[in-house]
């Protein structure tokens, strides 16, 4: 009888995934993948505020018996200089304007001067902002205008020997009042005899020689 030879075993057929399938294996990896970098991140920061919070136990015992502690202790004294403050005795102002007339509307410009005349080597100190050592223009006993009218930045000077300061100070010809207003805003005096002066807040008895200034 003739042999018959075995069939050859058939391979198995691969099987081709639809680009459709292949989109949704795609996205369910990628959705396992961030699933699990939350829930490591996670993790890590629960183990974080674990470790934070036994650190902080040490801090919160005992805080009450501190607290106690700081209550019952007086205030630490505020430390106060020794620098007085400059009197009559101590200084000199001087006004020099840089004219002596001055048009209705217009500007005039004085330079003010605080000298140090005193004897002690400790000096003294001093306001020398615009409101601490004030100009004033005056038309007889009324007072028209004050460099003060608006608050300024403290300027603290240590006055001692050979020590002079000089600052700028300008009058637009205006009258202030009591309240802080833009000097744009006010009105301007008339046409008279003005006299400038320079005068220390803190000591009115501290004042420079009158000026004598003529609006025209």
């Amino acid at each position: 009888m003739p042999s018959q030879s075995s069939p050859r075993a058939a391979k198995p057929r691969k099987r081709r995934l639809s680009k459709r399938q292949r989109q949704m294996y795609r996205r369910r990896r990628i959705a396992v993948l961030v699933g699990l970098v939350v829930f490591l991140a996670l993790g890590v920061f629960c183990v974080y505020s674990l470790v934070r919070g036994a650190s902080l136990v040490p801090a919160w015992v005992g805080a009450d018996e501190r607290m106690a502690v700081t209550r019952t202790q007086p205030p630490v004294p505020v430390r106060k200089s020794k620098v007085r403050v400059c009197s009559a005795n101590d200084i000199e102002l001087a006004l020099d304007p840089a004219s002596t007339s001055v048009p209705v509307g217009g500007s005039l410009e004085f330079t003010a001067r605080i000298t140090y005349t005193g004897k002690d080597p400790a000096g003294c100190y001093v306001d020398g902002a615009d409101d601490g050592r004030v100009l004033q223009i005056s038309s007889g006993s009324d007072v028209v205008w004050r460099s003060d009218a608006c608050e300024a930045a403290y300027r603290p000077l240590l006055m001692m020997q050979g020590v002079t300061d000089e600052q700028k100070m300008t009058w637009d010809t205006v009258r202030s009042g009591s309240e802080c207003v833009a000097e744009g805003d006010l009105p301007h005096v008339d046409r008279g005899t003005y006299v400038a002066q320079l005068v220390l807040k803190d000591d009115p008895k501290v004042m420079s020689k009158p000026v004598t200034i003529t609006v025209e």
